[in-house]
């Protein structure tokens, strides 16, 4: 397992900012067993471990390490040492093709969704492997476990008989599964029984103590880098709000009509406001700037087109090889639709300037009415302070 092959000295620091962690669940429970946030195991893992921190983006995965994608869960133990089902995947956003569906057909049907957004994550993100790194608690102690992130054998799979109204209860043969109609979402059970790491962890009976020794090092802490960064759809609205992939412009711009053009040939709509929001964001018309890809790669990268409505690459077929060929996998010729991008999850791009003349992208789902935010990280050495601008 990963784990097992990371050095000594990362996997004892990571433990030891585990069991700090862990030591101030009572600013947050008063239960006996300890309490660590989700974000922060994500953020702790990647800075321990030497990890690309991915768990912004809407993907199946939280982290990368070379060519392994991880998902990073914790969870409370049951007094069984066997955890309870664990949420993998949500699937409100395809509710239309779901509703109405048979029971094995809405089996099948969401194994579908799942392995095609396991797919996207490999592709998107080239990693050739996905697991789990589940951070589970008890009373006294953390256990560590991973498990593979398999796809569902859609061709095994077989209904597993439960008096619960509402959820299917399934199994391809190697995982248990069970899918939630009324919240649209995919559960599995996790093993347990092979943990890796075991270790003990202490809960201090006042945290609070702690703030006056912080509060003396705040003038430390007011460093900061800010780092900005834009949503931009990749759709259009039609009357009534309703969202689509135009035929002949945006990631379908190989279509358009006039001169012949590469089949690879897309821009990324950049909304007017983003400009007049947010001078500045994006350097001038026709400037080139280095955009960094979710994989690692870089392109060579510019706005144009009239209004500054377009970002594109250069050659202007070499970002819609990788988002149309290599991430969504359409064949040359074919239409791309917003059922598509529905279906893996994703419908706008976040653009984030790392700084002059640097940028990054990558693949996000955004719910209207979503709250504006700040999201803070720590990242070497620095903090970040990202701040969210909407289109």
């Amino acid at each position: 397992m990963l784990i097992d092959k990371l050095p000594e000295d990362k996997v004892n620091k990571y433990i030891e900012r585990i069991q700090v962690a862990c030591s101030l669940s009572k600013l947050f429970s008063e239960s006996d067993k300890p309490y660590i946030a989700y974000r922060l195991t994500e953020n702790l893992f990647c800075e321990c471990l030497g990890a690309e921190n991915v768990s912004r983006a809407d993907c199946s995965i939280d982290a990368k390490v070379g060519n392994i994608g991880v998902g990073i869960k914790t969870f409370v133990e049951t007094s069984s040492k066997k955890a309870s089902p664990q949420k993998i995947a949500e699937f409100n956003k395809n509710s239309k093709i779901l509703s109405g569906l048979s029971d094995e057909d809405l089996m099948k049907e969401v194994a579908r969704l799942r392995n095609d957004r396991l797919d996207f994550t490999r592709r998107a993100y080239g990693v050739s492997a996905l697991i789990y790194h589940c951070i589970t608690r008890d009373a006294g102690s953390v256990r560590i476990t991973e498990m593979a992130m398999d796809d569902i054998d859609v061709d095994k799979l077989r209904r597993i008989s439960s008096s619960e109204k509402n959820v299917i209860h399934f199994t391809d043969g190697t995982h248990n599964y069970l899918y939630s109609k009324s919240k649209s979402t995919l559960y599995t059970e996790f093993d347990l029984s092979k943990n890796i790491i075991d270790f003990g962890v202490s809960i201090l009976d006042d945290p609070l103590e702690l703030f006056d020794e912080i509060a003396e090092r705040i003038p430390e802490m007011q460093k900061a880098v800010i780092r900005k960064y834009v949503l931009l759809p990749l759709f259009s609205l039609k009357k009534g709000g309703v969202r689509y992939v135009p035929e002949k412009s945006g990631l379908n711009q190989w279509n358009a009509s006039g001169r012949p053009r590469n089949h690879d040939e897309v821009y990324v709509p950049v909304p007017k406001n983003i400009h007049r929001e947010h001078p500045g964001f994006f350097p001038p018309r026709d400037v080139p700037f280095r955009l960094r890809l979710p994989d690692g790669s870089v392109l060579s990268a510019k706005i144009c087109q009239a209004d500054d409505k377009a970002l594109m690459s250069n050659p202007n077929s070499a970002l819609g090889k990788w988002i149309l060929r290599k991430v969504l996998k359409l064949r040359p010729g074919k239409l791309l639709t917003y059922e598509m991008l529905e279906d893996l999850g994703i419908d706008h791009v976040s653009v984030t300037k790392i700084h002059e003349n640097e940028y990054s992208i990558d693949f996000i789902w955004y719910s209207e009415g979503e709250q504006s935010m700040e999201e803070r990280s720590e990242t070497g050495g620095e903090r970040i302070i990202q701040t969210r601008l909407f289109n």
